[in-house]
């Protein structure tokens, strides 16, 4: 297991639930190559509404259902780490808005695996 503590790196990639790497979910294939990668973790997440560099409105309205809801990857690692994110991100053509900030990593374990005590 790694050892993730102290003053680290928090990513946020911004991209559309649309966007597609090789027929699969963009989203979906930048975790699972960071997963491969070795990096510290990853989540995404699905926004109900959104729009980005174009000015377009997507949203989950029932009325009009978007088929490209905003989506947002967080990575957290190590300053070095983060480096590798931009050849990966050219690697693989993913296109959207990246921000970098610094974190303050207080806990890094793995959870237990069993669900709620």
């Amino acid at each position: 297991m790694r050892v993730l503590e102290g003053e680290q790196v928090l990513v946020r990639i911004f991209m559309g639930e649309s966007d597609r790497w090789h027929h699969q979910p963009a989203s979906l294939a930048l975790v699972e190559r960071l997963r491969r990668e070795g990096f510290a973790g990853a989540t995404v997440f699905h926004g109900v509404a959104g729009f980005g560099a174009r000015s377009v409105l997507h949203t989950a309205s029932i009325l009009r259902m978007s088929e490209d809801l905003p989506v947002i990857i967080e990575v957290v690692d190590t300053p070095e780490r983060v480096e590798a994110l931009t050849r990966i991100f050219d690697e693989m053509d993913i296109a959207g808005l990246v921000t970098t900030e610094k974190v303050r990593v207080l806990r890094y374990t793995p959870g237990s695996g069993g669900g709620a005590a």
